[in-house]
C-alpha cells in the first residue's frame, strides 16, 4: 500500500478506479485501481499479459473501458476519444514511433499545436498578419524543443531517415509541443541504446523538475529503478503492489510474478 507520506506529498493528477476490460471473454483488466501523483515519475510494470498496456490505452482513450472510471484532475475522461483527452492535457508516445515519415523533423513539430490560424480559410485571407505571427511563434517554440532534445542538427531531415532512438526523441519533442500536464510514455527504452536511454531519462527528470507529470510503461527494470519515484505493478489485470522502486524490487509477490521466484535482489 502507498505510504502516508507519499499520499500527502501532492494530489493525484490521475485516478484509475475499478477499470474492467474484456476481449472475447478474456478479462485483460480486472477491477484495477491506481493513481498518479502530480509532479511524479510513476512506472507501470508487470509481466507480459498483465494488462498494463490495455490500462494505458484506456487512460488515453484508445480503448473504451467496459466498467470503471478514469479521472484527470478530478474530471471523468473515461470513454472520451483520444483527441479530446489530448486537448484536456494528456499526451502520449508510442512503443513504435508514429512519426510523419515524409515530413522533416521540424515540420513534425510545427504541425502539433491545435487550432492554428492558418488552418482556417477566412483568417488566412483576411488576417494574414496574425497567421504569420502565430507561425513565427510556433517555429520559435519548435526550435527550442529541438534544442532541448538535441535534434537541432536534424531539423531538416526527413523523419523516416532517423534512427529508432532519434525517433523516440522526436516523439518526446512532439509531445512537448503540446505542453501537456501529464505525459504517458510507452516503453521509451525499447530499441534505444544505453547512451541514448540515459539522455532520455535526463530529459524526463528535467521536465519533472519543471512541473510535468509522467506515467510510463516499461520493461527495463534498471530504467524504472533509476528514474521512477513510484512504481505500480500489475499482474493478471489487477494491481499487485506499489511503492518506491527499492520496495517493489523486494516485494515477494512481485519477485514471483514479474521477475521470477529465483530472482536475487542485491
Amino acid at each position: 500500500m502507498p505510504s502516508e507520506r507519499w499520499l500527502t506529498m501532492s494530489q493525484a493528477i490521475l485516478e484509475v478506479r475499478n477499470l474492467v476490460k474484456e476481449f472475447g471473454g478474456i478479462r485483460a483488466v480486472d477491477d484495477c485501481s491506481f493513481s498518479v501523483q502530480k509532479g511524479s515519475i510513476t512506472g507501470l510494470i508487470g509481466p507480459n499479459g498483465a494488462g498494463k498496456t490495455t490500462a494505458f490505452n484506456m487512460v488515453t482513450g484508445f480503448i473504451r473501458p467496459d466498467r470503471g472510471e478514469v479521472l484527470f484532475q478530478g474530471e471523468r475522461i473515461d470513454g472520451l476519444p483520444p483527441h479530446i483527452i489530448f486537448r484536456k492535457g494528456i499526451a502520449r508516445t508510442f512503443q513504435i514511433p508514429r512519426e510523419l515519415r515524409l515530413m522533416t523533423v521540424l515540420e513534425n513539430l510545427m504541425l502539433v499545436p491545435l487550432d492554428q490560424a492558418g488552418e482556417g480559410l477566412w483568417r488566412s485571407w483576411f488576417l494574414p498578419g496574425n497567421v504569420r505571427a502565430e507561425e513565427e511563434r510556433i517555429y520559435r517554440r519548435a526550435v527550442e524543443v529541438l534544442e532541448f532534445v538535441q535534434l537541432s542538427h536534424l531539423r531538416d531531415e526527413l523523419a523516416a531517415n532517423l534512427s529508432v532512438g532519434q525517433k523516440k526523441l522526436l516523439e518526446l519533442a512532439r509531445v512537448l509541443m503540446a505542453d501537456p500536464d501529464l505525459i504517458l510514455l510507452d516503453e521509451p527504452a525499447a530499441g534505444v541504446n544505453p547512451t541514448l536511454m540515459k539522455k532520455l531519462a535526463g530529459y524526463v527528470r528535467t521536465l519533472r523538475d519543471q512541473g510535468k507529470t509522467f506515467l510510463l510503461v516499461e520493461h527495463n527494470m534498471d530504467l524504472i529503478a533509476d528514474l521512477c519515484d513510484w512504481v505500480i505493478v500489475m499482474n493478471n489485470g489487477r494491481r499487485l503492489a506499489e511503492g518506491k522502486p527499492e520496495e517493489v524490487r523486494r516485494h515477494p509477490q512481485v519477485l514471483e510474478a514479474y521477475l521470477g521466484g529465483s530472482y536475487a535482489v542485491p
